[in-house]
């Protein structure tokens, strides 16, 4: 199992995930829906924790072993990590703040 990780290339440092998704959201929300582009702005930062989270994980196996050659890379992969745990958070926070505003509205 630990045989079958494999180092990094240099795309490390990019953010593409996190920032790409406001725009995957607004050119959903325009043929699907609200509710669709929601689901998919939400879809797409679960999505970004979980990968920023398996580089984080395999930059400190690397680092363990010896084998990584930058350890700033360590650090930038935990602080991807952190920023798009926090990212999910607010848009968490945000969702059920709407939600119960929402549920406040009289009719």
């Amino acid at each position: 199992m630990i045989s079958s990780i494999t180092p990094l290339t240099s795309g490390m440092s990019s953010m593409a995930p996190i920032t790409s998704l406001f725009e995957e959201g607004k050119e959903q929300t325009q043929s699907s829906g609200i509710a669709g582009g929601f689901g998919s702005i939400f879809q797409s930062a679960i999505d970004a924790v979980k990968e920023s989270d398996a580089e984080k994980t395999q930059m400190q196996y690397l680092m363990a072993t010896g084998q990584l050659d930058n350890p700033v890379a360590l650090n930038m992969a935990s602080t991807k990590y952190e920023l798009s745990v926090s990212l999910l958070a607010q848009l968490r926070n945000r969702a059920v703040e709407a939600y119960n505003e929402l549920m406040r509205i009289s009719l």
